[in-house]
């Protein structure tokens, strides 16, 4: 056996937990928030936009997330933590953003309340999934 091919299938399972549950969240926030559409037109161009959406929105929260916290801090404890949505909403609206420089058919309308309720329900949805998912 290899050394350090255990740690590595874990993180890539992670991984791929984490993707599939962001990209399942992002699929039912369209079905279920009114101003968050995906218009495709086959069920392989609606798996690939969800996945891609998903990458794109964790490469945002990965890269802008902590940078926004650290500099925001104050506005953090000012505000009790409620600033976060609001931060998570403009985060969400920078994901279609993307998504529709890159070309991919997601769509949401505005901040309030789509990206806001976007926002809230994709990180409920996916912090359930990975809970209940993510067992070894």
């Amino acid at each position: 056996m290899v050394r350090g091919t255990i740690p590595a299938m874990g993180f890539l399972k992670g991984l791929l937990i984490r993707l599939a549950s962001t990209a399942l969240a992002f699929w039912l926030a369209t079905l279920l928030i009114p101003g968050i559409s995906l218009e495709s037109t086959s069920a392989v161009e609606t798996v690939t936009t969800l996945l891609l959406v998903a990458v794109i929105f964790g490469v945002v929260n990965a890269v802008l997330q902590p940078i926004i916290k650290t500099v925001g801090c104050g506005f953090y404890l000012l505000t009790l933590g409620l600033i976060a949505l609001v931060v998570n909403g403009l985060l969400f609206l920078l994901t279609s953003w993307i998504a529709d420089q890159a070309g991919l058919p997601f769509d949401v309308d505005g901040f309030w309340p789509a990206a806001v309720l976007g926002a809230l329900f994709v990180s409920i949805v996916t912090w359930i999934l990975g809970a209940v998912l993510d067992r070894d």
